[in-house]
């Protein structure tokens, strides 16, 4: 087996010494880690990185990798400063390619004067499909054409004339997606999955199910090379025989991931106990109660995996827990612990809530840049639900304190792949309090992922002797914003930039 030797790096784990070091791989797995003195060279691979900085190779622990790789020729919304420069880019596109379909993804209507009507979406279209996704993927603006090949759409919950949200949504995205080709979405896929490992991930988790994606999606991923993808599908079962029989038909490592018990708060759909502040009567969506939850949650556990829903609003979290007390008296608190199920975003949490998740240990899949981009008291979340209510949201401290794992990742393409820009947000976190330390984080970006798997081994997420050797390495310049050099799993080279002052030699 080869043996390859990283010299005078600094290795970012709990348990290494500070300052430079050697870290020794062989093979798949880690063989020593200490002073470079210490070292022994003699056959190996040796690398100089003197400065260098490496971590365990990142866990992105929610993504949806053919709706962010579909951006790299679609249209990218995200700044849009109002409805005429959408409408410019959506006639723009339909010019360039008339008929095709046009995908664009990031839009926020925030200081717009109004939305778009499909009208003028349809004028700017010249009669192309178009499915162009708010930020949070919860509502989209659509054409005619797109309509006409989701029938279902027209008068289902959350139709209008502007964007479409709830089963609306679902009805128009899949027939999006289902517009997208074979070769277009390996292409796509292959776009992501390079980006991911260049930013030093190695594993994902791909939240799929039948309102997010398609089970060939799913499948068509989990074939291409690059970082593993641990797939999950949210759709709900009723017993044990129908969580079986739907895992084989999927190939999904768990039946969790965006399996929806409500919506998003900047479509206003995200399930509240209170009104909307700026918008009177309206409490969001509820896609499921605590029955159909906790017989979710009991039939998964029987059949021995994982379970886990889409949850932000706090009605939608008290629907959690109470579906989860359901399935621990149908099977047993231990049963429940023991399948390490888990909860996606969280946002609205409070303490007797977080209680329950601790003593049944679901896994928190937490995503720090919403915080960034939405929090404090002038952000989005203030303007939907008011400063008071918006401040406790996406309370990491508070859920780490409460002994809820916690396990980060991107929700792309609502925020970009970036683990040290999760890293950053966990950390800078508008509500004074509420965040968490650096070395917390990065322990949530790497343990904490394949904690959310499932993986509970001693060594996953570490640089330690026996590890396995999934670790990238970092330039160090520009911290907090370092770029990668190196991305290695399980002994695999996924990512490498060989004119970044990397320096070998054999001995």
């Amino acid at each position: 087996m080869i043996r390859r030797i990283l010299v005078g790096v600094r290795v970012l784990d709990p348990d290494a010494p500070s300052g430079s070091l050697a870290l020794e791989i062989t093979g798949d797995r880690v063989t020593s880690v200490g002073p470079v003195a210490a070292a022994r060279t003699d056959g190996a691979e040796v690398h100089d990185l003197d400065g260098a900085v490496v971590t365990p190779a990142f866990v992105d622990a929610h993504v949806h990798a053919t709706s962010t790789g579909l951006l790299v020729d679609g249209l990218d919304l995200t700044g849009c400063a109002d409805p005429r420069t959408l409408l410019d880019a959506v006639a723009a596109r339909a010019t360039a390619r008339p008929g095709a379909l046009i995908w664009g993804h990031g839009w926020q209507e925030l200081g717009w004067p109004h939305l778009p009507s499909r009208a003028e979406i349809d004028r700017a279209a010249g009669g192309a499909p178009v499915y162009l996704s708010r930020i949070d993927v919860h509502s989209a603006l659509v054409s005619t054409g797109l309509l006409d090949r989701a029938p279902g759409a027209v008068g289902a919950t959350g139709w209008s004339d502007g964007p479409l949200s709830a089963d609306a949504h679902h009805h128009v995205r899949r027939a999006a997606l289902a517009a997208v080709d074979g070769t277009v979405r390996a292409a796509a896929q292959r776009a992501f999955l390079r980006d991911a490992a260049a930013r030093g991930v190695a594993v994902v988790h791909e939240c799929a199910g039948p309102d997010i994606s398609s089970a060939v999606d799913l499948a068509a991923l989990r074939t291409l090379d690059g970082p593993e993808v641990v797939g999950y599908w949210g759709q709900a079962v009723r017993d044990v025989d129908e969580a079986r029989d739907l895992l084989a038909a999927t190939g999904a490592h768990g039946l969790a991931g965006d399996l929806f018990v409500d919506g998003s708060v900047g479509s206003r759909t995200a399930a509240l106990r209170d009104a909307y502040t700026d918008a009177p009567g309206c409490t969001g969506n509820r896609y499921l109660d605590a029955d159909a939850v906790g017989a979710h949650i009991t039939a998964c556990t029987l059949a021995g995996v994982q379970a886990g829903f889409h949850v932000i609003g706090d009605a939608a979290a008290d629907t959690l827990t109470q579906g989860l007390r359901i399935a621990a008296t149908a099977t047993s608190v231990q049963a429940l612990r023991t399948r390490t199920h888990r909860v996606e975003h969280l946002e609205m949490v409070d303490a007797e809530q977080r209680a329950v998740l601790a003593e049944l240990g679901v896994v928190a899949s937490v995503q720090p840049v919403f915080d960034a981009l939405w929090g404090g008291p002038s952000g989005m979340y203030a303007e939907r639900l008011g400063v008071s209510r918006a401040a406790p949201m996406n309370p990491l401290a508070a859920l780490a304190g409460a002994g809820v794992t916690l396990a980060l990742g991107s929700d792309s393409p609502v925020t970009p792949v970036g683990p040290w820009a999760a890293v950053r947000a966990a950390v800078e976190h508008r509500t004074p309090g509420s965040g968490i330390t650096r070395e917390a984080a990065v322990a949530a970006h790497t343990v904490g992922g394949h904690r959310a798997a499932g993986d509970h081994s001693a060594t996953a997420g570490r640089l330690v002797v026996g590890a396995p050797a999934s670790y990238a390495v970092w330039d160090g310049a520009g911290d907090p914003a370092p770029r990668c050099l190196l991305t290695v799993h399980r002994g695999t080279t996924l990512h490498s930039v060989r004119s970044g002052g990397v320096a070998s030699s054999r001995t």
